[in-house]
């Protein structure tokens, strides 16, 4: 899987240990020997390139906010922003405002101009501080909004519709023949992204979990038969509940997605549940809310808060994972 380029590479970089451009990873890292194979599924390994297509002191970039809160989102902006900045050298960093509606001049505030002072302390709070919203933007608008500002090099934080409409925005660039360079940094909360080992907030999101659960657990504890059923966010996967029972070390029963179960009959929940209580007295069922949609109609929202800053450890994975994305080749990257 090879990473769009936007030309010849021309400038020589400023990073002072680049990766090599032919550098791969396979797919499937543990391997047997018979299995290896020469048409093997790669991917291109993420870090700095010794060539570069923009000239660093040129480029004007720009950072976007889409979707959902996730805990470490300043933390990404933050990074990015020091890596252009002192990394690369680059001049002028835009903060578009609100989401994609910040592409669009007929509704858009005016973009923050990130400063060292700006972005100083925003790692300490959540949410983000260029705002967000949800819904999609009209793509020659945004793209003539970004001709006009003189911006060839955009990075786009949200999820799956984001990374669609970064990619929309990328095509419609070329058809006109302006070199845009967008750079899509994956977030999800549900640490849900194919081949890569955990996406930013995923780790604040277990560490908050596991407050609720250690109150459930409490709260189950402390009275004859309890039951406590906490319900995470998790639509169609379960990594934050699973994640949050390993660290809990208090969690009976956890239920997820990807794993079907009955609840009736002798080999059922139900049933597993109440031999549980009656040998312990008291129980904790961790529940992914895909899982919950299916066994309890109910609209109680998931116990998790995405608008929290993050934790340590996730805070020191935004900000590696923001220097080491796999930015595309023709970027500052």
């Amino acid at each position: 899987m090879t990473i769009t380029t936007l030309g010849d590479a021309r400038y020589p970089s400023p990073i002072a240990h680049p990766v090599p451009d032919d550098a791969r990873v396979p797919h499937r890292l543990v391997q047997r020997s018979g299995e290896l194979t020469a048409e093997e599924l790669s991917f291109e390994l993420a870090g700095p390139r010794a060539q570069l297509f923009f000239n660093p002191p040129e480029v004007r970039a720009g950072i976007i906010t889409c979707g959902g809160l996730c805990p470490g989102m300043n933390n990404v902006i933050r990074s990015i922003f020091h890596e252009l900045h002192h990394g690369y050298g680059v001049k002028e960093v835009l903060g578009f405002r609100d989401g994609y509606r910040g592409l669009d001049p007929a509704r858009a505030r005016e973009p923050l101009v990130l400063t060292p002072e700006l972005v100083d302390d925003i790692h300490r709070e959540g949410g983000t501080v260029l705002g967000t919203s949800r819904g999609p933007v009209d793509t020659a608008t945004a793209v003539s909004s970004l001709i006009a500002r003189g911006v060839n090099m955009l990075f786009t934080i949200g999820g799956d519709g984001t990374q669609r409409g970064g990619n929309e925005l990328f095509q419609e660039a070329r058809k006109r023949g302006h070199p845009l360079a967008v750079v899509g940094v994956p977030k999800t909360i549900d640490n849900d992204v194919p081949f890569v080992t955990r996406t930013f907030g995923y780790l604040t999101a277990i560490e908050e979990a596991c407050k609720v659960i250690d109150c459930a657990h409490t709260e189950a504890h402390s009275v004859q038969n309890g039951i406590s059923v906490v319900r995470l966010m998790g639509r169609h996967a379960g990594f934050i509940a699973a994640g949050a029972t390993i660290a809990s070390q208090d969690v009976n029963f956890c239920l997820v997605p990807e794993v079907p179960f009955r609840l009736e009959g002798e080999r059922g929940f139900l049933a597993a549940l109440k031999r549980r209580v009656l040998r312990r007295a008291h129980a904790v069922v961790v529940v992914a809310e895909g899982r919950a949609r299916i066994c309890w109609a109910t609209s109680n929202p998931s116990v998790m808060p995405r608008a929290t800053s993050s934790c340590g450890t996730s805070a020191c994975i935004c900000g590696n994972e923001s220097r080491r994305i796999s930015k595309p080749k023709g970027s500052l990257a």
